[in-house]
């Protein structure tokens, strides 16, 4: 790795801002994470450092990316996401198989989750509808390897800035079961 990759690593994890997604940036280092599937692309800025730290790992055109965003269809008080457009423009020249799917967290996966299997890393915003993440969780084990990692944005962190918890297995496997099931259980 060069001096330059070395000295924007660390950049990335120790001083870049939202503090939150430091600890994402170290992760996929640590783990040498290839293949990321995003829900809530936002700004997409997250996303092309995600695609950068990822791409110190692996060869070009090895790093696979998924953005599951609603794009255009976001309620228009929310202006702070990019359009597909903006998000192709701003994605493509990282070098990385992008792959960006439209709708909320559940229509989205019920339509792609089959073709995400072996997905290392899975990161889920903080501004995501409960509803749809709640029946989306049904999807995710199928998508996952033994050891990914599933990473969640949770408003209220230190300062008020959301903060990111990781999910294990169990509580993964817990979600992704029907409500009547969870319930019993």
């Amino acid at each position: 790795m060069s001096v330059t990759s070395r000295v924007r690593f660390l950049y990335l994890s120790q001083f870049s801002k939202p503090i939150a997604d430091r600890p994402i940036y170290r992760a996929i280092r640590r783990r040498r994470i290839r293949r990321i599937v995003d829900i809530g692309v936002g700004t997409g800025h997250r996303a092309a450092r995600m695609i950068e730290v990822a791409g110190l790992n692996a060869a070009a055109g090895e790093v696979c990316y998924t953005g599951i965003d609603l794009f255009e269809a976001r309620p228009h008080e929310d202006a702070r996401g990019l359009t597909l457009r903006a998000a192709h423009r701003l994605l493509k020249p990282t070098g990385a198989r992008i792959r960006l799917v439209p709708g909320d967290p559940l229509t989205a996966l019920s339509r792609v989750a089959n073709t995400l299997t072996g997905s290392e890393l899975v990161v889920i915003s903080a501004d995501q509808d409960a509803d749809s993440l709640g029946r989306a969780w049904f999807y995710l084990p199928r998508m996952l390897v033994r050891d990914s990692l599933v990473l969640m944005e949770v408003p209220g962190g230190p300062d008020g800035e959301p903060a990111i918890r990781s999910i294990d297995r169990d509580e993964i496997d817990r979600l992704a079961r029907p409500p009547a099931l969870r319930r019993a259980a």
